[in-house]
């Protein structure tokens, strides 16, 4: 992977202090070089909450710490053809099952830590992929919340399906889902951002584990400098995840296919080789 130069200013994040800005990018390109991250590449990511372990790998220890694990478990996928590229998946937006003051159940990260996520994936010229668990907020608004991060070259955006409830619904109580138009929304504000400011292509991810998570999938459209990526999530059983990727990556239409794995709850964790014998190869692979 190309080393970046520090070529630009750095752009201070709105309502943030000084201590917390965006650090400096290269001019509009990937880190590791060009403007295309699929086809071409294979994402390998760490997925969970800052300070969260039980969420996840990436909550488990601090970004500097966790980057070098994650780079081991990158390298894994190395002999399989594409270049692979680090990436953290941060939930931005955690859903809970308080209703906050807002009535949302769900609550953002932090600017100051999201920045800290964002300069470590950097070190090691990935992907920071902001995740969103919108609670009763709609999956749009949560994600313009993000903007002033999205605008970087080098921040895509994952949607969390299960995560997404209706008007009566609580987060751990039942399983949420969204629908094809919502998608569509969030990423026609995507691509307008990708093309107002010249940004590479982003990761639109969108989380799946039962067919009517994402109903409608079949009319989410696909848009200028997005790679749409449908993300297969869950734990369980081996016969179990490759039954359900393989249900799921049915009528995808152009989009990329995506794998969840997890470390701690999985039976019999799929190695790296049995991911890659899966038809078709997942381009994005995360573990938990």
């Amino acid at each position: 992977m190309k080393v970046l130069a520090n070529a630009l200013a750095v752009v201070l994040l709105s309502a943030c202090t000084a201590a917390h800005r965006v650090p400096p990018t290269h001019t509009l390109q990937l880190p590791f070089g060009g403007r295309t991250v699929l086809p071409g590449h294979r994402v390998v990511a760490y997925y969970g909450a800052a300070q969260t372990p039980d969420m996840g790998i990436l909550g488990r220890a601090a970004p500097t710490r966790i980057a070098p694990r994650l780079l081991q478990q990158a390298r894994a996928y190395a002999p399989y053809g594409e270049s692979v590229v680090p990436a953290f998946e941060l939930i931005a937006t955690v859903a809970q099952s308080d209703p906050g003051a807002d009535g949302t159940y769900s609550a953002s990260t932090d600017t100051a830590i999201i920045v800290r996520y964002l300069t470590a994936v950097r070190r090691i010229h990935g992907l920071l992929i902001l995740d969103v668990q919108p609670g009763r907020a709609s999956f749009l608004t949560e994600v313009r919340r993000y903007e002033t991060f999205l605008k970087e070259p080098d921040v895509s955006l994952a949607l969390d399906s299960e995560w997404s409830m209706g008007s009566h619904e609580v987060p751990a109580r039942v399983i949420g889902g969204t629908t094809g138009r919502r998608v569509n929304g969030v990423s026609a504000y995507l691509s307008a951002l990708i093309r107002r400011y010249d940004l590479p292509q982003k990761l639109l991810i969108v989380h799946q584990f039962t067919p009517d998570m994402v109903e409608h999938r079949e009319q989410i459209i696909q848009r200028p400098g997005i790679a749409l990526v449908f993300h297969i999530d869950g734990f369980g059983t081996r016969a179990g995840k490759l039954s359900k990727y393989r249900l799921l990556s049915q009528n995808r239409g152009a989009a990329f296919m995506g794998l969840k794995l997890f470390y701690r709850q999985d039976v019999d964790l799929l190695s790296p080789a049995d991911v890659m014998r899966l038809h078709p190869p997942p381009d994005l692979v995360t573990y938990q």
